[in-house]
């Protein structure tokens, strides 16, 4: 099955979508579950994953960031991680080069091996456009939110400043760019069953697709 990449910008929802795409699988497959028709890559578990078990990573990012990252020499700190890269774009730059080619590799060996398979295959990769993922992808979703929407919700989930957080945004790729550059958009202002809506006739029209149809654009 084709690779279907699902991508966005932060706190537009991009996991809510995720989450109903999983809920809507698990109903019409109640046997199997979601995995009995679909699988899921998710960079973030990838990355976490990297980080806490790959020696020549941990060490990458000790060389780079420093020991005191890691708290009592295990965990990372992620929130602290969080601050320093989005407040300085070298080192934005560096943690990129860390995981994101190692990431990239795992997924693209994933997305390979459900060619042949009749599952649909999810790739949820936050920076998609920032790291060239879609050239792997057949199709490309990204979850979309007005600006205003986007900056209440990461206020309301992080606790951070208001200057801080729209410095978070804008460390991104304009969500525009990506809005422009995407097969489907998925409009996230308005509630959870909306959502659900359109991650319901997205599951319509891929299997039309996997099931021999040319692929098509939602309207």
């Amino acid at each position: 099955m084709p690779a279907i990449g699902i991508t966005g910008g932060i706190a537009t929802g991009k996991s809510s979508f995720l989450e109903c795409l999983r809920e809507l699988l698990a109903e019409q497959t109640p046997d199997g579950g979601s995995t009995a028709t679909a699988r899921f890559f998710d960079a973030d578990i990838a990355a976490r994953e990297l980080v806490n078990h790959d020696p020549e990573v941990r060490g990458l990012i000790e060389a780079e960031f420093g020991k005191e990252l890691f708290e009592s020499g295990r965990d990372l700190n992620r929130e602290r991680l969080r601050s320093i890269v989005f407040a300085d774009v070298e080192k934005k730059r560096a943690l990129e080069q860390i995981l994101h080619p190692r990431i990239r590799r795992q997924w693209s060996l994933e997305a390979e091996g459900h060619r042949n398979s009749t599952k649909l295959f999810f790739a949820d990769i936050p920076l998609l456009y920032e790291t060239g993922g879609e050239t792997l992808c057949d199709q490309v979703v990204v979850v979309a939110c007005s600006p205003g929407v986007q900056l209440e919700r990461l206020l309301a989930r992080s606790g951070l400043a208001e200057e801080e957080a729209q410095r978070m945004i804008d460390a991104q790729m304009p969500l525009t760019e990506k809005v422009s550059r995407a097969n489907h958009v998925v409009w996230n202002n308005d509630g959870r069953d909306g959502l659900k809506e359109q991650a319901r006739l997205l599951l319509g029209l891929w299997r039309i697709w996997r099931d021999g149809e040319p692929a098509v654009q939602a309207p």
